[in-house]
């Protein structure tokens, strides 16, 4: 299961939304499925599974979905 987290109040929806799509063209048939989960405080989080691909809070950046996909297929090769 892929989670994105982002922040309501920073309306990062429009973000959140277009990097989901992104993962799930070439996921879909390798992961049980994608959530998205309003949070604040200015979060923006990628998991897969119980393991975190990417947190803005540590990299002071948004993803890129290059670098979102490589950490994803690392996981489940």
């Amino acid at each position: 299961m892929i989670t994105i987290t982002y922040c309501v109040p920073c309306d990062y929806l429009p973000r959140a939304l277009w990097q989901a799509g992104e993962l799930l063209r070439p996921l879909a048939e390798s992961v049980s499925g994608l959530t998205l989960v309003p949070g604040t405080g200015g979060v923006y989080d990628v998991a897969l599974g119980d393991t975190t691909l990417f947190s803005k809070a540590e990299e002071g950046r948004f993803p890129e979905v290059g670098e979102l996909l490589e950490a994803a297929f690392k996981l489940l090769n």
